[in-house]
């Protein structure tokens, strides 16, 4: 991953400030009227932004109102591209997934050692990657931040976790003068390691993208019960579907929605009933036709999602 100069990067803001402005406008407008037509419950899709005017237009030609972004390479030259173009799409974005550099291995065995900021190889490469994600979120008017931070350990007393969470002190604290949240992405540890992990950090600005499937492929949690626990927290929902594990080594499988173990209809039901007003954003890593099956995962979420 390309780095990025914070210091020159932020000496540049001038040039965006009034983009800036508009699209923070829109996106709350925005925001509410959708919200008001789909009982507070947004849809969206994970999209590429490296070229926002063509990664965008698959969003906007799908119909979604919002979406998660991914970029490749923070620039001051494509905070005001995409400004522009969310603006002419109506499009609101949630969240940056931000993660790297270096290997991650998405597995039991070599999972632990690769993923996020527990392991303490590029610890320090990963947080600097981080801190020029927020200061970009902040000048394109995205309002957090989102991973997946590694296997926090389930013993509090584990130097790892000790080490992890004095990390994400240092990285709330960092996108909290920035007016950023952070998302913790779910899967890797079970739903009240991370709720204990987020309060004992007590930055304020942490919340959770509630990956449904994850939970069911690492082995973790059934979804539903799930939410029971970090219900508080979700600020976003990956709408996925998986099977559990079956082989040791290997995460379960993912498998089309709603064919798996993730009941939706009881999550969304249970999601209005805590009073979620956020975005369900489809995420599909499955091969074939992408485009049709998040058309028809997307009929079928906003069927749920107006009669539960």
């Amino acid at each position: 991953m390309a780095k990025i100069n914070r210091r020159k990067f932020i000496q540049s803001t001038a040039l965006v400030t009034t983009m800036g402005l508009i699209l923070s406008t829109f996106v709350s407008t925005s925001i509410i009227n959708e919200q008001e037509a789909t009982n507070n419950i947004l849809l969206g899709v994970i999209a590429e932004a490296n070229n926002p005017e063509e990664d965008l237009k698959i969003v906007r030609d799908l119909g979604f109102p919002t979406c998660q972004l991914n970029i490749a390479k923070y620039s001051t030259e494509l905070v005001k591209r995409l400004s522009k173009t969310l603006v002419e799409y109506k499009i609101s974005p949630t969240a940056l997934t931000c993660m790297g550099p270096g290997t991650y291995k998405w597995d039991f065995i070599d999972g632990p050692s690769t993923i996020g900021l527990v392991p303490r190889e590029n610890r320090a490469a990963r947080v600097e990657r981080l801190k020029q994600g927020i200061d970009f979120c902040k000048e394109a008017v995205i309002p957090a931040v989102h991973a997946h931070f590694g296997f926090i350990p389930e013993d509090p007393k584990d130097i790892l976790y000790t080490e992890f969470i004095d990390t994400m002190k240092n990285i709330g604290e960092y996108a909290k003068t920035h007016g950023i949240d952070i998302y913790f992405e779910t899967g890797q540890e079970t739903p009240i390691t991370l709720r204990r992990a987020i309060e004992d950090i007590g930055a304020g600005n942490l919340f959770v993208n509630y990956d449904t499937a994850n939970l069911v492929m690492y082995g973790k949690a059934n979804p539903f019960d799930g939410l029971k626990v970090l219900g508080k927290y979700i600020r976003g929902l990956h709408a996925k579907d998986g099977e559990y594990p079956t082989d040791p080594n290997k995460l379960g499988k993912e498998v089309i929605i709603p064919t798996g173990e993730v009941d939706f209809p009881k999550i969304i039901s249970y999601l209005k009933q805590i009073g979620f007003k956020g975005a369900i954003t489809i995420e599909c890593e499955l091969g074939g036709n992408k485009k049709d099956y998040i058309l028809k995962t997307k009929q079928y979420l906003e069927r749920l999602i107006l009669s539960a």
